[in-house]
């Protein structure tokens, strides 16, 4: 997993918030949880949200950043903020609502992963899930082209994924043998970013992050790539006539309920 900066991540922070309020909305109103987690919960503001929700549930927000839980404890001392791993994810009390937003499409093998997080929650419980689409977008696209075209290319190796996430399909084949409903669906963001480098900017909160780190100790590799990748955005992301850059960005949404 990359370091997290909170001030960095959070420089978009409407536009990083939109899907995560989008998939709360998604929760079935039925459900009266009284496990929570939040898997990934960055700097916890939507487990705080959910916290609010749910006052009588017992709520954890689990995060594999130190500097994000920080900043997470300063928001509310009724939640049990854990700093671990989500692939070692092993709750004491089966949970009855599983939140991650933005967190998944950093582990491995979904095929494994998805339904072994589904298989902790209790009868009844719900799995509510976003992940971005990375692999199959332009400006990963241009973010792989570039590592693997340079000076820094070998050792940005082990930074680039090899392969695009499964189709929704599967996924769907990987729950709905565990689960009551399963409900799936995309949504495609148009943001509008404002600045020289808006791209390069957004970027450098996520994604960018394994590349950078693996020049982090050879500061002119590190300008090198940063350079002719802000020129080949630049280029693919031109400015409107207003100033602002529009950015295609598309989120999977994943709702499911345990049999």
């Amino acid at each position: 997993m990359p370091t997290w900066d909170p001030a960095v991540y959070e420089r978009y922070k409407a536009y990083r918030d939109r899907p995560a309020l989008d998939l709360l909305t998604q929760i079935p109103r039925d459900l009266d949880p009284a496990e929570i987690w939040d898997l990934g919960c960055g700097t916890g503001e939507h487990t705080v949200v959910l916290s609010m929700r749910h006052l009588d549930a017992n709520v954890y927000g689990l995060d594999s950043s130190a500097e994000m839980l920080a900043q997470a404890r300063k928001r509310d001392a009724q939640v049990a903020w854990i700093e671990g791993d989500i692939a070692a994810f092993a709750p004491a009390t089966p949970p009855d609502l599983i939140f991650t937003n933005a967190a998944l499409q950093w582990l491995p093998d979904h095929g494994r992963l998805f339904p072994r997080l589904v298989e902790t929650l209790a009868p009844g419980g719900v799995f509510a899930c976003q992940i971005p689409v990375q692999f199959e977008t332009t400006h990963h696209r241009i973010i792989r082209e570039t590592a693997a075209d340079g000076p820094w290319a070998e050792t940005m190796a082990d930074a680039r994924p090899t392969a695009p996430a499964p189709r929704m399909e599967r996924y769907y084949d990987w729950l709905s043998p565990l689960c009551d409903s399963v409900d799936l669906w995309t949504t495609a963001y148009i943001h509008v970013l404002e600045g020289d480098d808006a791209v390069l900017d957004w970027l450098s909160g996520t994604s960018l992050l394994p590349y950078v780190e693996a020049v982090a100790f050879e500061p002119e590799l590190k300008a090198g790539f940063l350079a002719e990748l802000r020129r080949r955005l630049t280029e693919q992301f031109p400015r409107r006539e207003d100033g602002t850059t529009l950015l295609p960005f598309e989120r999977r949404f994943f709702v499911a309920r345990r049999r």
